[in-house]
């Protein structure tokens, strides 16, 4: 059979954890990446896609189970099946040193460092994700995607997810490309319905497609403060992500009466509320967020605490110079795909004592680290904290320090 050829299949022993799968190598010696398999295994696979230097595969049979291997929670999770959720078929034992491997192989490799990766957990992943973001088939279904595709697939409802959401995926969405449920807080949850095309459209609906107030928002408490979080607006979609990282965030970065910190992509203000209370009144909290509807939140949930200015900029090498001093504090939590282009360099000449950053991508954090620690940075502290559960991802809190 020729080797440039899908749909073959065969039978690979696993060796590692990888993004996007187990990596094993075909009979050729091609390197393969295998979904829904777990190191050491021996399984059966059917080949997906072909590059000039690896494939991609699925398992068919499973030969030589591990001993981390368990049936999967969700009737939507396997071959074919929902692309949501990388690592049902694992134990928590077996996710976590999955999710460890991931981290550490990133830091070594592009980073070039060597660090003690240690994965926290929290509480149970059933029912943990408070926001879910939906594609609709031609039923009118609330669908997730398979792996790698397009291909939807309808489910019934998600099992990660907040069990109030669960009315909407009983209800038609016929009509909508995109619905993003919500359960942000106690109140009751809603869904924000969005339409493409040449008259796009963002609607904001019950959980059973009907119309409600156009204005509702999320009111959402953390520790002692309530903060109003917009339809438009960035949440974390864990449960207890929000009180974690706020939590972690402080922890790292060790403020206190008249530090000034600047809070870098500061959405709603959720640390900077924290940072706010930790400098008191005679410090200063600058948050930077690009976001106009996150900008109007942080400026609601941020009223009345003295020293805090929100500036509605895009984090850019000049938005750093103009916002950071030598000897501040800087806290980021940057998008999955990093910082942009400078702006770790100007970080790195504006010299701030410490950086807390917050990453939901280990390989585009790694690229960063890079510059800091060349820059006279060194790591303080790490924690990998497990807030998506039954997927390989993670959230990094690091605190990297100035010593040059």
């Amino acid at each position: 059979m020729s080797t440039d050829a899908t749909g073959q299949v065969e039978v690979v022993r696993v060796e590692r954890p990888a993004s996007g799968g187990a990596v094993g190598r075909l009979g050729e010696g091609r390197v393969v990446f295998v979904r829904h398999a777990l190191p050491g295994e021996l399984v059966r696979v059917v080949v997906l896609e072909r590059t000039s230097r690896f494939a991609r595969a699925d398992v068919v049979e499973v030969l030589e189970p591990s001993a981390q291997r368990v049936v999967p929670p969700c009737p939507y999770a396997g071959p074919g099946e929902c692309g949501g959720c990388d690592l049902q078929h694992a134990s928590p034992l077996a996710q976590s040193s999955w999710k460890e491997a991931l981290v550490g192989e990133h830091l070594r490799r592009i980073a070039g460092v060597t660090l003690d990766v240690r994965v926290e957990t929290f509480g149970a992943a059933r029912g943990s994700r408070t926001r879910l973001r939906c594609a609709v088939d031609d039923q009118g279904r609330l669908s997730l995607r398979a792996a790698r595709s397009h291909e939807l697939v309808a489910v019934d409802p998600c099992w990660l997810a907040d069990e109030r959401l669960a009315p909407a995926f009983a209800a038609s969405w016929r009509g909508a490309d995109e619905v993003e449920l919500r359960a942000l807080g106690d109140a009751e949850p809603f869904a924000v319905v969005r339409r493409h095309g040449e008259r796009a459209a963002t609607d904001v609906r019950s959980l059973s497609n009907s119309a409600i107030d156009p204005t509702t928002h999320s009111r959402v408490r953390v520790g002692s403060h309530v903060f109003t979080v917009s339809p438009q607006s960035f949440w974390q979609s864990h449960r207890d992500a929000p009180a974690v990282l706020s939590e972690a965030v402080l922890a790292g970065a060790q403020v206190g009466p008249g530090d000034h910190v600047v809070d870098l992509f500061s959405g709603v203000g959720l640390f900077a509320a924290a940072l706010a209370r930790a400098v008191g009144p005679r410090g200063r909290v600058s948050a930077v967020e690009s976001s106009r509807d996150a900008v109007a939140d942080a400026r609601v949930n941020l009223d009345g605490m003295g020293g805090v200015r929100v500036r509605a900029w895009s984090v850019t090498p000049r938005a750093v110079r103009d916002a950071v001093g030598e000897g501040d504090v800087v806290v980021m939590d940057p998008p999955r795909t990093g910082l942009a282009r400078g702006v770790a360099t100007a970080l790195v000449q504006r010299r701030p004592r410490r950086v807390v950053y917050v990453s939901c991508d280990a390989a585009t954090f790694s690229r960063d680290l890079r510059n800091f620690l060349d820059g006279g940075y060194a790591v303080r502290d790490l924690r990998v904290l497990d807030l998506f559960p039954m997927t390989e991802h993670v959230e990094l809190v690091t605190t990297l320090d100035m010593v040059d």
